[in-house]
């Protein structure tokens, strides 16, 4: 399957299969896309509203979905209050509407699967905060078989865990750790409170095992657990990191 990473991409026709909400305030959109030439886990899109006057406004979405060799994809949104596109897509969009996506983009926070042939893949670390979940929800449903993989999500509260049925349930040779900041469910042991070395070392991968870790957040949470990631040892060309904040 070719796969276009760099230079310029044209604007391609999606078209809503299904909106469904994930939490309260934000939902995940399957699109089918006209003219989609794959991607790989970690990569997102813009996508471009228009109104009827003319007036344009786009962002840009981490994809969800793991690559399938399909023009279907997924995209899950957080709404913004203020924003000019997310409530559109999170509460205004039906199956049949159409946007317009142009992508893939990016190249460095990307996890491929090795190579039949080659060396296996190193054990993965997946560290996430908030909506920061979504490209590595792609990474692990990208995830092959021989690969451990390893998943820290940093939420506020229960109500809004994206993606709550797969981390109840994960896959073989998933390991889900949910991290909560303001309240946790009843049955939880460990207090609420942000992400703490010791979390890293009870849920994590130590250094030596010379993981692949991918941390993905607001940037205050990014250079946190980027901090602690290599305090802990663990090699600074081995720690891959995506901040976000608000448009």
């Amino acid at each position: 399957m070719a796969t276009a990473l760099s230079g310029a991409k044209p604007w391609l026709v999606a078209t809503v299969v299904e909106r469904r909400a994930e939490t309260p305030t934000a939902a995940t959109l399957v699109l089918d896309v006209d003219g989609w030439t794959g991607h790989h886990a970690g990569q997102h899109l813009d996508v471009k509203l228009t109104a009827e006057d003319g007036y344009s406004a786009q962002r840009s979405y981490s994809i969800a979905s793991a690559p399938d060799g399909t023009p279907r994809i997924e995209l899950t949104v957080q709404t913004v209050g203020d924003g000019e596109v997310s409530p559109y897509l999170t509460s205004a969009l039906e199956p049949g509407d159409r946007v317009e996506v142009r992508g893939p983009i990016g190249r460095w926070f990307v996890w491929r699967p090795a190579a039949p042939t080659g060396p296996p893949s190193p054990p993965v670390l997946l560290v996430g905060g908030g909506s920061g979940i979504v490209p590595l929800r792609a990474m692990v449903r990208a995830r092959t078989a021989a690969v451990p993989f390893r998943v820290l999500y940093s939420v506020r509260e229960p109500a809004e865990v994206y993606y709550a049925d797969e981390w109840a349930h994960p896959r073989p040779g998933v390991d889900v750790t949910l991290i909560h900041t303001r309240r946790a469910p009843v049955a939880s042991r460990r207090p609420v409170g942000r992400i703490q070395p010791a979390d890293l070392d009870a849920h994590g991968w130590p250094a030596e095992f010379e993981p692949d870790c991918y941390v993905c957040g607001p940037t205050s949470f990014v250079d946190a657990v980027a901090d602690m990631l290599v305090d802990r040892g663990h090699a600074p060309g081995r720690i891959r990191t995506e901040r976000f904040g608000p448009s």
